[in-house]
């Protein structure tokens, strides 16, 4: 029999001690809320997730992870058409093209990062199936839920206090004229790097996020390290609710010919400031 519930009443933690202690095995269905999804387990260990509108093949985890390129992805589905991702790993470890190591590490980092979303998730319906896997054909892991309900409230803990210093991502930035932190101290990651290009009046923090293939959680620690840096400051440009951002210098508005809809345009880079800040760097 199906355990059925409200995530207001039941949240994901108490369902995960639930599935960790009763050792149970089927797969917990998440509907409703942000997005739906579902999690799978054995014995009480975690072993798939999948979420709805993001790929779950084995050959899109390997790509977001830059394991391959996406022309490698589209040669490897071209000769072996309709595989499983257990047939594809199969024929890509045998013929040297990939190491077991890595397939099994990079579906692990995946399912885990899924169901530290769902941490979050506090409203929708839950479903818990028993001994119902969907995982035919799939790449699985095994991770004790000890751990994961561990990381994963400690994850909230940070994603609520992120929300409450950058609330809303539909706001712009622009750099700080005096930074607080000496430029000699300033020592960004790749991430912050990209995210710095796109720092613009006129692009959102949510047109960031989405154009960097970032999700919530990772723009909001970025700019916030970058606000307490005091290398950006948070601005709201002055436009009527509901009124999509201007666009991009060279890019079509929104509502005509050829318009491209403002969460998919590449957002504007200012590079001058770039070269500033970069140029200031290399004097210290």
């Amino acid at each position: 029999m199906a355990l059925k519930g409200n995530l207001e009443d039941f949240g994901i933690t108490q369902l995960l001690n639930l599935i960790n202690l009763a050792r149970k095995t089927g797969s917990l269905y998440l509907e409703g809320g942000p997005k739906d999804a579902y999690l799978c387990f054995r014995e009480g260990k975690l072993i798939y997730a999948a979420m709805a509108g993001m790929d779950d093949s084995l050959l899109a985890i390997l790509q977001r992870a830059g394991v391959f390129t996406a022309e490698q992805v589209r040669m490897i589905i071209a000769n072996m058409p309709n595989k499983s991702d257990q047939d594809i790993a199969s024929v890509l470890v045998t013929g040297k093209r990939l190491q077991h190591q890595a397939v099994a590490k990079n579906v692990r980092d995946y399912v885990l990062e899924l169901v530290y979303q769902v941490f979050s998730w506090n409203e929708g319906t839950f479903r818990f199936e028993p001994s119902k896997l969907p995982i035919q054909g799939k790449i699985t892991t095994s991770i004790a839920l000890e751990n994961v309900i561990m990381e994963g409230s400690r994850r909230l803990k940070e994603w609520e206090r992120l929300q409450d210093e950058l609330p809303d991502l539909d706001v712009s930035l622009k750099f700080a004229e005096r930074p607080t932190t000496p430029l000699r101290d300033i020592n960004l990651s790749v991430e912050e790097w990209r995210v710095i290009s796109f720092i613009n009046p006129r692009n959102t923090v949510r047109q960031i996020a989405q154009f960097n293939n970032m999700n919530e959680v990772q723009i909001r620690k970025i700019i916030y390290s970058l606000i307490q840096a005091g290398l950006v400051e948070v601005i709201r440009p002055p436009r009527p609710a509901g009124q999509a951002p201007a666009a991009p210098a060279g890019q079509p508005a929104t509502g005509r010919p050829g318009a491209v809809a403002p969460e998919m345009r590449p957002p504007a880079v200012k590079r001058n400031v770039i070269q500033k800040l970069m140029s200031k760097i290399r004097e210290l």
